[in-house]
């Protein structure tokens, strides 16, 4: 699979000589819904022989205007992956500062679309709205393209998909994963929820219990709720004067999400937030993951956190987790480079 080119901003990005169907959106998740427009669009560029490119923003707008952001399902670099499948040949990242957000709905669309982009077609969600104070709507991004002539473009709106739980959406992904309900997560996103990090040092607790684990750092995506899940791993070594490698299938496992310790403190002390993962049957020449990125991709939920009131407890519920993940994932096949569980 060749990844799409990425590019940090619009008026950089050299268009494409074919010209181009352009999908604006975040497209955090690439679900199912985003699977179905990028379908579509993906038919019109081959039919008028134009290029396909996402454009997205880089922070969530959210962040920039004042509210909160939602947690991220997808990392950029794992949304390049994603995107990559669907056809997609650009991937616009744009930057989202204020001086964006202030650009006039005309301005957008010259600078980013027609000058940048070079767009023939766009495509856009129903509610999409843009330019400053979001005072641009669907019939206004119809007559700016109408009125550039031989350099401007169409628009198509998306249609809203989904199934008999209700629309596709990535708050609805969100909502799922904060519940712990992988199943539901899957049916949105059409494959396991996945978090990726950098293995750094912990307290190494586990290797005392037989259990080592690799502890996660840098984690953007959005955790599942405390507790236990069997899990599936792959591997990117950490940057050497060659760069990092790519995602290789790796290991399976058992997780924990959630606060440490695990063991009940009699001085009344609580935890933190942390995920660590146990690797099972890792070659003696593979247990050094210091500087590593770990993807963890979630395929059951075993059990919630709880407190232990000693070691030998906690040690015979790791190994019964371990027992578990290790039965449920053996029917699942690792993920290789540019993989992802279904």
């Amino acid at each position: 699979m060749k990844l799409p080119r990425l590019v940090r901003d619009a008026e950089n990005a050299e268009g494409d000589p074919r010209g181009l169907v352009v999908v604006i959106g975040n497209f955090d998740g690439v679900h199912r819904g985003h699977q179905q427009v990028l379908a579509r669009a993906g038919t019109t560029a081959a039919a008028r022989g134009l290029g396909l490119a996402i454009l997205t923003f880089e922070p969530h707008p959210a962040a920039v205007l004042g509210a909160s952001a939602p947690a991220r399902l997808t990392r950029l670099t794992t949304k390049v992956e994603l995107l990559g499948k669907l056809g997609v040949d650009l991937v616009v990242a744009q930057q989202f500062d204020h001086a964006f957000a202030a650009l006039s709905p005309e301005a957008f669309v010259d600078r980013c679309l027609v000058a940048g982009l070079g767009a023939r077609v766009v495509v856009v969600g129903h509610d999409f709205r843009f330019g400053a104070r979001r005072a641009g709507d669907l019939d206004a991004l119809r007559a700016f393209g109408l009125a550039r002539g031989s350099s401007g473009f169409s628009v198509d709106v998306q249609e809203v998909v989904g199934d008999e739980a209700g629309p596709f959406s990535s708050t609805r992904v969100r909502a799922a994963i904060a519940a712990g309900d992988l199943s539901a997560a899957r049916a949105v996103l059409g494959r396991a929820h996945a978090i990726e990090g950098v293995v750094v040092a912990g307290d190494k607790r586990g290797r005392t219990l037989g259990f080592p684990t690799a502890n996660l750092d840098d984690v953007e995506e959005a955790f599942p709720s405390n507790g236990v899940y069997a899990v599936l791993a792959d591997r990117s070594r950490a940057a050497s004067s060659t760069g990092a490698s790519p995602p290789t299938a790796f290991a399976r496992g058992v997780a924990n999400v959630g606060l440490r310790p695990s063991v009940r403190r009699h001085d009344g002390g609580g935890g933190h937030p942390s995920i660590e993962v146990h690797l099972f049957d890792l070659p003696e020449d593979d247990r050094d993951l210091y500087g590593d990125t770990l993807r963890i991709h979630f395929v059951e939920r075993l059990r919630d956190e709880r407190r232990f009131p000693g070691l030998d407890a906690l040690k015979a519920q790791i190994a019964e987790d371990a027992a578990r993940a290790r039965e449920i994932t053996a029917t699942h096949p690792l993920p290789g480079r540019g993989g992802f569980v279904t």
